[in-house]
């Protein structure tokens, strides 16, 4: 979910009321059902018509990274500004703490996991998966990240509470914060900022280059309209049962981008929804009126699957909600917008157009 870089939205202030390393994401509201999310396994999914999802290539391959061919040489000692404004030198890369899934996916990519010494909760993917974890819930240990001696650590804005990161700071240990991801045109930056960070701005620019030449290939392959009919309509919604958190997206809710990619519209935001999130009502989804619903894996899982989705009050009248139209994309790597967006637009693709999409 933040899905910035993890199981929230980007931009998501993923503790209400707490402190961070920098100003107060948009989408803070989400914050309290996030530790929740996490305790939930397995994956509910569905697609088309109430048809289950098939593990395409797409979804089986974004729990892997794809590092460059080239492991690259960390040219240092250099200095960055951070996002939050301090200007930070790194003499060494030698033990890599990434604070969310986002940035350790793009550490991984870029050839340097063998150098990162811990994760976020929210870093997923397989390469990842025996590294020690330095966060409770979203909240980050300072302790625990401190007792791995690393020479540099990664943030985002929405990284906290704020005290943590004083505390990483005032041990002198260099840390970089760096602005979440929103929507597509932020995926070149991320990578930019990261690579520059760990003095690797070269594989940055390779990364760079071969994430938006596999982005652009797998925007050709969405189909027109079939039978000369408009764009789907998709609502995101973001669903965290065990908390009675139930949220239609809007404009800043970060999928838009993702969307229109997609060859859809962005349900919520063309209902006039200027926020991040609204709480679901049978008005709002009336009037957005999906042909489709996005929605996070474990979303789905925790209120039951399609069908507890459309027990929700107003998802059974909607279009989407009467074709039992469900698009399901792993809250990992939905939203990250970095060097596996192209896996999550394909997937997406294959489960929006499952006729003539799922097999480009």
């Amino acid at each position: 979910m933040r899905f910035s870089q993890d199981f929230a939205p980007p931009g998501a202030d993923r503790r209400p009321g707490r402190g961070r390393a920098g100003a107060r994401g948009p989408l803070g509201i989400l914050a309290a059902a996030l530790a929740l999310a996490l305790a939930l396994t397995g994956c509910g999914a569905g697609t088309d018509r109430g048809a289950p999802a098939t593990g395409s290539t797409p979804e089986a391959a974004a729990d892997r990274i794809e590092p460059l061919a080239t492991t690259p040489r960390p040219q240092l000692p250099v200095t960055v500004k951070s996002a939050d404004g301090a200007e930070v030198t790194i003499a060494s890369t030698d033990r890599i703490v990434p604070l969310t899934g986002g940035l350790s996916e793009i550490v991984f990519t870029l050839g340097l996991g063998k150098r990162v010494v811990a994760r976020d909760i929210t870093a997923t993917f397989e390469q990842a998966a025996k590294l020690p974890v330095v966060t409770r819930a979203h909240d980050v240990s300072a302790e625990s990240v401190l007792s791995l001696k690393p020479t540099v650590v990664l943030a985002e804005t929405t990284t906290g509470p704020a005290e943590a990161i004083d505390q990483i700071r005032d041990a002198g240990i260099p840390l970089v914060v760096v602005a979440p991801a929103k929507q597509l045109s932020d995926v070149g930056r991320r990578i930019d900022t990261v690579a520059s960070a760990l003095g690797v701005p070269e594989s940055g620019t390779e990364l760079k280059s071969r994430t938006r030449s596999r982005i652009d290939a797998v925007r050709e392959s969405v189909p027109a309209p079939a039978g000369g009919g408009g764009k789907p309509r998709v609502a995101f919604l973001y669903l965290r049962g065990s908390a009675s958190v139930y949220l239609l997206g809007g404009r800043e809710s970060g999928a838009s981008s993702l969307l229109e990619a997609a060859g859809a519209v962005d349900a919520g935001k063309a209902s006039g929804l200027t926020k991040d999130f609204t709480a679901i009502t049978s008005e709002a989804l009336a009037k957005a009126a999906p042909d489709a619903i996005l929605v996070m894996t474990k979303g789905l899982e925790s209120v039951g699957g399609v069908d507890g989705l459309v027990k929700i009050p107003g998802i059974a009248e909607t279009p989407a909600g009467m074709d039992r139209r469900i698009v399901s994309v792993d809250d990992g790597v939905l939203l990250n917008y970095g060097p596996r967006t192209d896996r999550v637009l394909s997937e997406l693709i294959a489960q929006l157009y499952p006729q003539d999409g799922a097999d480009k």
